[in-house]
């Protein structure tokens, strides 16, 4: 992407790919990779995505299920142009609400999850995302974010699984 200021938030291994309007983060190697020109092409084919229902703010929820198990392993959010790249490159990527960006799950802490199906519901305002799921999902080293359960008396809680690595484990300091 010549002439595209690359954001700080991105490594040199990250290239910036136009998709209509968005300029989307795409891992420059990554195994299964479409060229950016068959990546162009296939947007404008993507019909489901004109389906969806977005919020407001460019938004949808997408619901990560763990492909062999079943399990949902987390909860993010997308727009259209991290969808895209999720199409795109057969890795989930997200956006931010907090940090105002785009996020490959696993870019810092390897924990990747390979899409196996999308599927999105009746309504079309939320996205469910089945993956490979490789190591932990949750940023706090669990193997899902819904790793608390609350308990009968509706007050308390309980840890449900035990946490597979630290935070400092996966990333080097406390995220």
């Amino acid at each position: 992407a010549h002439g595209v200021t690359r954001p700080r938030h991105f490594s040199p291994e990250i290239t910036l790919i136009r998709v209509s309007s968005h300029l989307i983060p795409v891992p420059k190697r990554l195994p299964g990779l479409q060229s950016p020109s068959v990546i162009r092409k296939s947007s404008m084919v993507m019909s489901f995505v004109d389906k969806l229902k977005f919020d407001s703010n460019g938004l949808i929820p997408a619901i990560v299920q763990e492909h062999a198990t079943g399990r949902v392993v987390m909860m993010a959010w997308m727009n259209r142009a991290s969808l895209e790249s999720t199409l795109a490159t057969g890795k989930t990527h997200f956006w931010s609400r907090s940090r105002k960006e785009f996020w490959m799950k696993g870019q810092d802490s390897g924990n990747t999850q390979t899409v196996k199906d999308i599927a999105f519901d009746c309504d079309g305002d939320t996205l469910l995302i089945q993956v490979e799921q490789n190591g932990p999902a949750c940023h706090e080293g669990y193997k899902s974010c819904f790793f608390r359960s609350v308990e009968a008396d509706g007050e308390n809680f309980k840890t449900t699984e035990s946490q597979l690595l630290t935070p400092e484990q996966m990333y080097g300091k406390t995220k």
